[in-house]
């Protein structure tokens, strides 16, 4: 059971949140919180697996990230905003946020963050990776940040992203082997492609022989592929 606060000044959107999450039966919804002292206290009294958080909202502020991981380190927060500048992500990126979603997010996708975040990884949706790259930040350098931060890295759930792509599936049929749907399958793609720095499928399937993650044969390079 993936436990998790919800934290947001707007009351629509922590019920909203709230009726959808509540209905994944690997989720319990331990707390709302309406501004950061609420937040702040609930995750002292739950200690939760997931803060999804807008630092951005009225009685909120960036500092609430780090001072939730001082409260309990092993809570994780995954960032949920309206619009922002690439700095601003970055920003919270290097105050201890896991993961960045955008409020327009489809529902399956934050279920995805959550799921991907609680197990180890890191997520991105497409359009915070997308308003990161206008400014041309580097996602790479926030190792350097101040707070004690992972640096981006690939994470298991991309890695099987890569092999099967590689091995020439398409991002429906990736989406029914990894329980995931197409749209969540397409972020992944283009978070890889954006920490590698690969511009096409081709590159991805070069970097999955060349990390011995499929082997050469002639499927992978064959005419139509």
């Amino acid at each position: 059971m993936i436990q998790i606060v919800i934290a947001d000044s707007n009351h629509l959107i922590r019920s909203g949140l709230n009726a959808v999450l509540s209905q994944y039966a690997d989720f319990e919804i331990v707390g709302e919180a309406a501004s950061e002292a609420q937040m702040l206290d609930m995750v002292k009294h739950f200690h939760p697996n997931i803060v999804l958080i807008d630092f951005a909202a009225r009685d909120f502020t960036i500092d609430a990230i780090q001072r939730c991981h001082r409260i309990s380190p092993e809570t994780r927060l995954i960032a949920i905003t309206g619009e922002q500048n690439g700095v601003t992500i970055v920003s919270a990126l290097r105050a201890g946020v896991t993961s960045y979603i955008k409020t327009d997010c489809d529902v399956h996708e934050i279920v995805d963050s959550i799921r991907e975040t609680h197990e180890g990884g890191r997520f991105f949706c497409g359009q915070i990776l997308e308003a990161i790259r206008r400014e041309s930040i580097d996602v790479k350098d926030l190792e350097l940040g101040d707070f004690s931060c992972e640096p981006v890295a690939i994470s298991e759930r991309e890695l099987e992203v890569i092999k099967l792509i590689a091995e020439g599936y398409t991002n429906n049929e990736i989406a029914v082997k990894l329980f995931l749907s197409p749209h969540t399958v397409n972020t992944h793609r283009k978070n890889i492609m954006h920490k590698l720095g690969l511009n096409n499928t081709a590159a991805i399937v070069l970097y999955a022989v060349k990390m011995d993650l499929v082997r050469p044969n002639k499927f992978l390079f064959s005419p139509s592929n």
